[in-house]
């Protein structure tokens, strides 16, 4: 076998490969054990098909074909080998000449990790903005609480906005009842517009044991776009009573004595939840600084497959909640050359960032051990509702279980550059992993009291 490699960027080389027919015998011999095997001959044993018969039954072309398909993987294996060409993602192969009794020649079109200087870590310095709790965020959060915490009070009076109704509805269309228009003691806010438009209108000011009616274009049913004559009659208007602000509604809404302590927590409990968002913040400024320092190109293969997993993913997504690209497109007010665009932009970045990150693992000689990639495992399997040897099982059966082990290894590169770089918050204080590594732990003992 020969073999030459012409460099076609910085992130491609095209590979011409020269198999002799001699190296093909092989797998011409699989080729014809395997078709032996699938076809059936009168008087001959199924698998002690002789080579002659198959290529009157099936045509020595298609035998020729079969070798080939197996042959071209094996063969550019090793002429990757030999060029140590680092190639990545899909090659596109061409069979340029190929004969019964002749050689083989093809060419493959690949991508592969262009050479990166990684720039010196230490000098990379980055800054975000520091960690701020406004009292404003305190109060919004304790209005949450005490919306949990509202009661609802029968009151003698007409209906505000912002109250609470019983009432009855019956929907019907030139004297006919619509299918479904009627319900009866159903609970309903005052302008909350949860149910038909033009009710919430009608509301406003009516008060128990009143009935009135009013016109509204029905969106659903066999009844759409008509209009329909809307019977409400209120039963009952209630007051929302939201709890005053004291300890003891500290004590009612956590388990706290007093509103101090109550806030404290909250005021703690954000403060854990921007860290982290700072940290990762500064990370990301961080490896965006890398990227640029280090100039890396995009290999544009890899970038073509990815932007076709996402958004591949994206349409998988939609039609789950019933949508269709069009349609996010329009919600969007976006055409899909900008959602191509916005795709390719951010596959560029997400692949920048990985080959900066495995030639980092490899400068540092980055090792995963069993345990971490077993960890990994097991985390991916429960995000998955899975049982983690059968997640594994099926990783490994799709050939994505070197994916994940590139994803640990980054990981740990991640992890190692964060450790080298300089973070800062506006303050001047130093950011660590350990201060990420503290709020998630903290975070996670949160969770289980």
């Amino acid at each position: 076998m020969k073999s030459t490699v012409e460099t076609l960027s910085p992130t491609r080389v095209k590979l011409a490969i020269e198999v002799p027919f001699e190296e093909l015998k092989p797998s011409l011999q699989k080729a014809y054990r395997e078709i032996g095997a699938q076809v059936q001959v009168p008087g001959f044993r199924r698998g002690k098909i002789p080579a002659a018969v198959i290529d009157q039954r099936v045509g020595r072309g298609a035998v020729l074909n079969e070798a080939v398909q197996e042959a071209i993987p094996q063969k550019l294996l090793a002429a990757v080998q030999e060029h140590d060409v680092k190639t990545l993602g899909r090659p596109e192969v061409e069979i340029t000449e190929f004969a019964d009794n002749e050689p083989l020649r093809f060419t493959a079109e690949v991508d592969v990790r262009p050479e990166i200087t990684v720039p010196d870590l230490s000098a990379i310095k980055v800054e975000v903005p520091a960690v701020e709790i406004g009292d404003n965020e305190i109060d919004e959060q304790i209005n949450g609480l005490r919306e949990r915490f509202a009661t609802l009070k029968t009151v003698e009076r007409p209906a505000a906005e912002g109250d609470y109704v019983q009432l009855d509805l019956n929907a019907t269309v030139d004297g006919v009842e619509v299918p479904g228009g009627s319900a009866t003691n159903i609970s309903h806010e005052v302008g909350s517009k949860q149910l038909l438009p033009g009710l919430d209108e009608v509301l406003v000011g009516m008060s128990a044991g009143e009935d009135k009616t009013f016109t509204t274009q029905l969106v659903g049913g066999d009844f759409a776009g008509r209009d329909a004559e809307v019977a409400v009659t209120v039963r009952s208007v209630k007051d929302k009573q939201l709890p005053e602000i004291d300890d003891e509604f500290a004590q009612l809404a956590s388990e706290f004595d007093t509103l101090d302590e109550l806030k404290n927590d909250l005021r703690e409990r954000l403060t854990k939840v921007k860290k982290v968002e700072q940290i990762y913040a500064a990370r990301d400024e961080a490896l965006k600084q890398l990227v640029e320092a280090a100039d890396i190109p995009a290999p544009e293969g890899v970038v073509k497959d990815e932007v076709e997993g996402r958004k591949q993913a994206m349409t998988d997504q939609l039609e789950r909640i019933g949508a269709t690209l069009q349609d996010y497109l329009t919600s969007e007010d976006k055409t899909e050359e900008q959602i191509d665009q916005e795709l390719t932009e951010a596959a560029q970045e997400g692949v920048r960032i990985q080959l900066l990150l495995d030639t980092i693992a490899d400068a540092e000689d980055v090792q995963v051990s069993d345990d971490e990639f077993g960890h990994e495992i097991v985390h991916r399997a429960q995000r998955a509702q899975m049982q983690p040897q059968q997640y594994y099982d099926q990783l490994v059966q799709s050939g994505a279980a070197a994916a994940v082990f590139g994803d640990v290894r980054r990981g740990k590169a991640l992890a190692s550059v964060m450790e080298q770089v300089e973070m800062k918050d506006s303050e001047g204080n130093v950011l660590t992993l350990d201060d990420l590594r503290a709020a998630s732990e903290d975070e996670h003992a949160g969770h289980n009291h």
